[in-house]
């Protein structure tokens, strides 16, 4: 059968499940039915059942569980209110002053949650009432908050990443670096762009009132100690080859239990709504993932992938024009889904593409992730727009508005790693060894 009309059968399917409400992994199985149904012999049920229990069945889908309950676990404590007392000091020099504190708050906390809306919700709460008292203007407060907790997911443990991981079958752990340098050089670009426009607007700065000391400083140190002490436990055990990185994700289990206890913010309610919430987000993942491993399987049946990588290919583009195109590509995608259903959803098509371009998987994993941030601060379905707008009271639009430099700086970025793809790859190629 003509695969156009295949693809156009199974689009509609799709955009028909999804746009009935039904929840994204159902509707992923149901177009994958779909499909087998009408353009396959092979019995069903036993192929749904077997590729959605391997898909589901993995070691190194552990890992994400136990790195979503960590983030669930700090997100309950008081280190919010820790990062924004231990950065404040260093960084009321900077022109911009506290506005850095969003970046690096929001940097310090990615490396501990892996998810992009807890990341912008934990450092918010804390830092936009502060700075609003303090006077800083309304629309760099919310715009810089809106592009740091993007650095949820691409400052590993990303919880993308490790979906991208599975999906592609590369090494999770070699992602988990690849991420660390991309993720320091775009909080860099972002704090850069606070430098240059408190440059240009020095009047909308508040003056500092408080000068600190070195001696304030350093004791504002002792307040990310157990953070930092958490992140460098967990990154490096997978750096060294000391542990896998579902076996990291224990470790910072254990970590994130000691430090709420340090904090006294163990209790048993705490307890109960972190292990809830992780349960809640990895059951939501797990049957995306399950769905587009059905999907996929469907999908090399139908003969759709390979006829569109041909397809691509049959343009002749260089792998700088297929990684432009497939930018543009995700970004608009990203305007209608989150960043995990948009990467999921389009593996099965995308994969033969790089693989027949010759584009290394790890660096394209880190790529697809900041063009998937980018879609957290796009309307309509930008999911930082839709935190920032609980907390704020104020409209999307405006909210994305405001954003919108740090979608211009995260383009930098893309532009960056293009040109100079040493900047992932480095970490990732000095691996002691790579241990999953």
């Amino acid at each position: 059968m003509d695969q156009t009309y295949q693809l156009i059968v199974l689009l509609v399917a799709l955009l028909a499940l999804l746009g009935g409400g039904i929840w994204v992994g159902l509707s992923l199985m149901g177009v994958a039915y779909i499909a087998m149904a009408l353009f396959s012999p092979r019995p069903i049920g036993e192929a749904m059942a077997i590729n959605v229990w391997t898909a589901s069945s993995g070691w190194t889908l552990t890992a994400l569980p136990l790195f979503v309950w960590m983030g669930e676990i700090l997100f309950r404590t008081k280190l919010s209110e820790n990062l924004f007392k231990g950065l404040s000091p260093w960084m009321r020099p900077l022109p911009g002053r506290l506005l850095h504190v969003n970046i690096l708050g929001c940097a310090l906390f990615a490396a501990i949650s892996g998810s992009s809306a807890a990341t912008t919700a934990t450092v918010g709460r804390m830092a936009l009432p502060e700075m609003k008292r303090r006077g800083y203007p309304e629309n760099m407060m919310i715009g810089t908050l809106a592009g740091g907790g993007t650095l949820g997911l691409l400052i590993p443990p990303s919880i993308i990443l490790i979906v991208y991981g599975v999906a592609a079958e590369v090494s999770i752990a070699k992602l988990f670096m690849a991420g660390i340098l991309p993720g320091i050089v775009l909080a860099g670009l972002f704090m850069g762009y606070i430098v240059v426009w408190s440059l240009l607007h020095p009047d909308q700065i508040p003056a500092d009132d408080e000068a600190p000391g070195w001696g304030q400083k350093f004791r504002a140190l002792g307040e990310l100690l157990p953070v930092v002490g958490l992140i460098a436990f967990v990154l490096g055990s997978i750096y060294t080859g000391i542990a896998t990185a579902t076996e990291a994700a224990a470790f910072g289990v254990i970590g994130a239990f000691a430090v709420a206890a340090i904090g006294r913010d163990l209790t048993w309610a705490n307890f109960s709504a972190s292990l809830m919430g992780a349960v809640r987000t990895s059951c939501m993942i797990s049957l995306i993932l399950a769905g587009s491993a059905f999907l996929t399987l469907a999908m090399g049946f139908t003969g759709i992938p390979r006829a569109l990588a041909d397809l691509i290919a049959s343009f002749n583009l260089s792998p700088l024009q297929l990684i432009v195109a497939l930018a543009l590509f995700y970004i608009v995608l990203g305007c209608f889904l989150d960043g995990i259903s948009a990467v999921v959803l389009t593996m099965a098509v995308v994969m033969p593409m790089i693989t027949q371009a010759g584009i290394d998987l790890i660096w394209f994993g880190v790529f697809i992730v900041i063009v998937v941030e980018t879609a957290q601060i796009t309307p309509p379905v930008g999911f930082n727009l839709f935190v920032l707008q609980g907390m704020t009271g104020r409209s999307i639009t405006y909210i994305a508005r405001v954003a919108a430099p740090m979608f211009a700086v995260m383009v930098v970025m893309l532009i960056l790693i293009t040109l100079v793809p040493e900047i992932v790859t480095l970490l990732p190629g000095g691996m002691v060894r790579d241990v999953g």
